[in-house]
């Protein structure tokens, strides 16, 4: 009988801290100021979950919930590479638009209306 009101007491005490911690994810989600904070935040969302639903499962004794749990980490993991994919080609165009090109760093040349150098000057 002790043993299941300590479980019980343990239960309610993680999720207390766990939904605290599901609180703080989301402020930072919604404030992170670049987007790699805030794909992160998401991952910690997901990892968050697991745990509400593995908490869930120690109280309700219902082992279902195991399985629910880790198809949750299969996808938040997939997501997580995702995101971490689309920051990497996003942030390759980027620099690759900020990067002046070879033209505007060099000797300028300048060029007619029809599309062709003009000779000699500058």
């Amino acid at each position: 009988m002790i043993a299941a009101s300590i479980v019980s007491a343990a239960a309610m005490v993680s999720l207390a801290i766990l939904s605290l911690a599901f609180l703080l994810t989301v402020f930072r989600v919604v404030i992170g100021p670049t987007l790699p904070d805030r794909v992160l935040a998401l991952d910690m969302l997901a990892a968050l979950a697991i745990g509400f639903i593995a908490v869930i499962a120690i109280k309700t004794g219902f082992t279902l919930y195991i399985d629910i749990a880790i198809a949750l980490g299969l996808v938040g993991f997939l997501a997580t590479v995702a995101f971490a994919r689309f920051i990497l080609t996003n942030g390759a165009s980027d620099q690759a638009e900020r990067q002046p090109s070879a033209a505007t760093v060099g000797e300028k040349k300048q060029v007619r209306k029809d599309g062709r150098r003009k000779k000699g000057g500058r």
